[in-house]
């Protein structure tokens, strides 16, 4: 364990991570998970009580969303209760002609409009495009449809015409472009994923030079998403937050569990990737890829700023069940929840099971 600086800033980042266990593995006599269980949300209801979200993988890649009771022995995320399928791929736009399915939930609960709101990847005919459903009570989902980004002329781009991945809600109001109050969603579009030949630029926004997946922020009107909670699904004010800086996250980087307000603002755990991806089909054993853990400081005055950064990962993949299994070395951060005073951080490792840190405070 230990408190990580940021290099670009002089404030530090006094957070750091400690292992607790694993939570969920695979059932090898359960058709709908036999390839994996992983990358989780999660909610925690009234009565404290967590229901775990994973994204559930059958043979051929096909995924489903789950949802299990979370059970906790002295104050530990140990396991899970009751699984069932939250989410499965039945919409023609969640239907993949490679593997397809709904895949890697985020969930954030928005008081102001007494909703869950869950972000998900839709594996669909034209690959991965990012979907909305909400709930009221973490149970019964209901589809708002997939992410219409407002078309930005100063972008000279339709972020529509490209896969994105890793959205995730603020769990307040912040303030938004001029101002606005606004929910704010950060999302991961992906420039280079499919359109260009090997060697060619790919087409970027204007005043976008780094063609590597990146971390953005848009934004929805408070009054717009309470008159109409689709127009939660129609994000305008596009603003790009951070791209790869260091070596640990050279290929790319994207955002982790809904961002966890903090006295320094805004901390945000995201995954940094180093290696080499493939293109084409999913194939395993291509993959020659290193997924670590690490964090920012957003503003709390306008979550586009970053206050600062670790410099170095806040947990790397180091043992046996983080560096085995369907995608080796992978620690993948998607929901955070607070037992008995402690927060807990929900991961998935390898790609094939879920595992669970706790998060501390060092200063």
């Amino acid at each position: 364990m230990s408190t990580i600086a940021a290099r670009t800033t002089t404030v530090a980042i006094p957070y750091a991570l400690e292992r607790a266990g694993i939570v969920m593995e695979p059932a090898a006599d359960d058709p709908r998970q036999v390839e994996g269980v992983l990358n989780p949300a999660t909610v925690q209801g009234p009565d404290g009580t967590i229901h775990l979200f994973p994204r559930l993988v059958a043979e051929g890649n096909v995924s489903r969303i789950g949802r299990a009771r979370v059970v906790v022995v002295d104050g530990i995320p140990a396991g899970v209760d009751g699984l069932e399928v939250a989410l499965e791929a039945d919409r023609g736009w969640e239907h993949g002609t490679d593997h397809g399915g709904v895949e890697d939930p985020r969930i954030t609960w928005l008081p102001d409009l007494g909703l869950h709101v869950m972000s998900y990847v839709a594996f669909g005919p034209l690959g991965p495009k990012p979907a909305l459903a909400v709930s009221t009570d973490g149970s019964e989902w209901r589809r708002l449809g997939p992410l219409q980004f407002a078309y930005d002329d100063a972008l000279d781009t339709d972020l529509n015409l490209f896969p994105n991945k890793d959205v995730v809600f603020f769990p307040e109001i912040v303030p938004g472009p001029e101002g606005r109050p606004s929910f704010a969603m950060l999302h991961r579009p992906m420039w280079d994923f499919g359109f260009v030949r090997p060697g060619e630029q790919p087409p970027l926004p204007a005043g976008v030079t780094d063609s590597r997946a990146s971390i953005w922020i848009s934004y929805i009107p408070v009054e717009e998403a309470l008159s109409d909670v689709t127009a939660l699904t129609r994000p305008a004010g596009h603003r790009f937050v951070a791209g790869p800086e260091f070596e640990w996250e050279a290929l790319k980087i994207g955002a982790g569990p809904a961002p966890l307000r903090v006295p320094e603002g805004w901390l945000l755990l995201h995954h940094g990737v180093t290696g080499d991806l493939p293109g084409g089909a999913f194939v395993p054993q291509a993959f020659t890829v290193n997924y670590v853990v690490g964090a920012m400081l957003l503003d709390a005055d306008d979550p586009s700023r970053v206050l600062a950064r670790t410099s170095e990962p806040l947990m790397t993949p180091e043992t046996a069940d983080e560096t085995a299994g369907t995608v080796a070395n992978v620690l993948f951060p998607t929901a955070i929840e607070k037992i008995d005073g402690e927060h807990f951080v929900f991961y998935g490792a390898a790609d094939t099971r879920i595992c669970v840190a706790r998060l501390v405070r060092t200063a």
